[in-house]
């Protein structure tokens, strides 16, 4: 642990800020018997261990940077989103995370083709191209699992990870009289009731489809901002500073760079 704080001091601080934050909310909500609130601050505390996990478990190393970001990305959505209620008092609060999460899903995509692709016990060389839309796949794929579990999160267990949205016009061929499956539109909603009550709202009650593609769509645009970064980076192996801070690597390769710059023969200053 000791080496770890040296070598990761910047991590480490913001691991303990973090961790520090989420434990006075778990006493707080202990305190007002909001036992809901307590659960999610142990998941909470049970996620900011697995990158630490990981690293042991599969012998990696993850960038500073990205872990630090994975540790934001679980205190913002969690903590900050679902407790502090900023999904709701801040509308693109979600758009943020579904946009950081597909480009952090890109870069795990595409560093765990990347970590195969040099190993030398597989047999096969994949080019750029093709690692780079395997990262683009794999973090659209995580991003449809994750609306999967939201929609089935809503469905069976009621509740509304699928926000809603309002909105003024609709088209549907269900409201076609003639049933000759002609879309109807109707603009200009302004009062919607159900069983005789006025909803309240100035439009029509879209229940998630509109957050489920924002989703999906932000999710893509960052999947392929780090797909197009992960292009480049494996075009110019490894010489992208930007990437680098965001691709996993393997432990060994870490160690075995770290002894060679530590056993590189000094220079001859007498020439």
């Amino acid at each position: 642990m000791r080496a770890y704080i040296k070598e990761r001091p910047l991590v480490f601080l913001v691991y303990c800020v973090v961790r520090l934050i989420v434990i006075v909310s778990l006493v707080a909500a202990l305190l007002r018997y909001d036992y809901e609130s307590a659960f999610t601050c142990v998941l909470v505390l049970f996620l900011f261990m697995i990158p630490l996990f990981l690293e042991r478990s599969l012998a990696i190393q993850l960038p500073n940077t990205l872990e630090i970001i994975i540790l934001l990305f679980i205190f913002a959505a969690e903590i900050l989103g679902e407790l502090q209620c900023y999904f709701i008092q801040y509308p693109n609060w979600d758009t943020m995370l579904h946009t950081t999460s597909g480009f952090l899903c890109a870069a795990v995509g595409f560093s765990l083709i990347d970590i195969l692709n040099r190993d030398s016990k597989i047999k096969f060389n994949l080019s750029p191209v093709y690692v780079a839309i395997v990262a683009f796949c794999f973090s659209m794929t995580i991003g449809v699992l994750w609306e999967f579990f939201e929609f089935g999160a809503d469905r069976l267990l009621g509740l509304d990870m699928q926000k809603d949205t309002v909105v003024q016009t609709i088209t549907s061929v269900s409201l076609d009289e003639t049933n000759q499956n002609k879309p109807v539109t109707i603009t200009d909603i302004h009062s919607v009731q159900v069983n005789g009550q006025d909803l309240g709202f100035d439009g029509y009650l879209d229940i998630g489809l509109y957050d489920t593609m924002e989703d999906l769509f932000v999710n893509f645009i960052g999947a392929l901002c780090f797909s197009c970064i992960g292009y480049f980076y494996l075009k110019q192996r490894g010489k992208g500073r930007f990437a680098r801070q965001f691709i996993p690597v393997i432990k060994e390769e870490v160690d075995t760079v770290y002894v060679s710059e530590k056993t590189e023969p000094p220079e001859d200053r007498n020439g």
